[in-house]
């Protein structure tokens, strides 16, 4: 008897008609945004000691040099006024260095690789990061405003306004510096080295403590140098508008801006940048 053999056909590969789709940029920098919010929040002793610090400073420094500091063409009529806008940039400075060494536990942690593995751009970590260190140090920033009438700050809403968009301002490019100098950084001692030796004498020579006009000539022509003295110039402008400053809103704004600008060109080089080192 003859039997009839049959072939089976061929096995067909099952395709779907699309690829996996790629997060956007957009989604992945509002994950890490959010995460930065929620991660801050749940930890209240920073929240409590980032508003705190500045505020017992600002409150023993200028009560300190309320008798023996005397600014002419000053409108804010007494130290405290004079120092309230460096406060206010002093908080955003702690707020944002808090917000960045975050980096460096999350490369530690093995959660930054795991971010840098994702299909996603890696404009998105710079992105999500800086921003949500910026809307912390905002939101603080906001905060500590709510004190200006004890300063003898009398602006209207306008130029009320306007300063909270100058501490966003600040915000953003202190943040983007942060994430900067911590991105290549394993190590929370080193960043805190960095900081100590580059950030905290930024601040110093901004005007915060004391009037450049005032200064030596080598001292006035590093506080013309620093950026971060024109926004806190932009600040003295808006909240105290009879205090002489050394330069006009429209300047000290347009530096602002430009120097956010490199920052964030600064931070997005750095996560761009292939080396040989390992990234996390």
């Amino acid at each position: 008897m003859a039997t009839t053999l049959t072939q089976a056909p061929p096995a067909t590969t099952v395709r779907t008609p699309f690829p996996a789709a790629r997060p956007s940029t957009a989604i992945a920098a509002y994950s890490l945004w959010r995460r930065e919010i929620v991660r801050f929040y749940r930890q209240k002793a920073r929240v409590v000691g980032v508003i705190a610090s500045p505020l017992i400073f600002w409150l023993v420094l200028g009560s300190g040099f309320a008798q023996s500091f005397h600014s002419s063409g000053s409108g804010s009529g007494h130290y405290l006024g004079y120092f309230f806008p460096g406060s206010v940039a002093m908080i955003v400075l702690f707020t944002s260095i808090f917000s960045m060494m975050s980096l460096i536990q999350d490369r530690n942690e093995g959660f930054l690789l795991s971010v840098l593995a994702a299909p996603v751009s890696r404009s998105a970590i710079v992105l999500g990061k800086v921003l949500g260190g910026a809307t912390l140090a905002a939101l603080q920033g906001f905060v500590f405003l709510l004190l200006a009438p004890f300063a003898g700050v009398h602006a209207g809403p306008g130029a009320v306004l306007m300063g909270l968009g100058v501490i966003a301002l600040l915000s953003f490019q202190l943040t983007a510096l942060g994430f900067t100098i911590a991105w290549p950084m394993d190590s929370a001692q080193a960043f805190h080295a960095i900081v100590n030796l580059l950030l905290i004498p930024l601040w110093m020579l901004s005007g915060s403590l004391f009037p450049a006009r005032g200064a030596s000539p080598w001292l006035h022509a590093l506080m013309r140098a620093n950026p971060l003295t024109y926004g806190v110039d932009a600040l003295r402008n808006l909240l105290f508008p009879a205090q002489i400053t050394d330069a006009s809103l429209p300047v000290n704004l347009l530096v602002s801006l430009g120097f956010s600008g490199l920052c964030f060109l600064a931070a997005w080089i750095a996560v761009n940048r292939r080396t040989q080192k390992p990234a996390a």
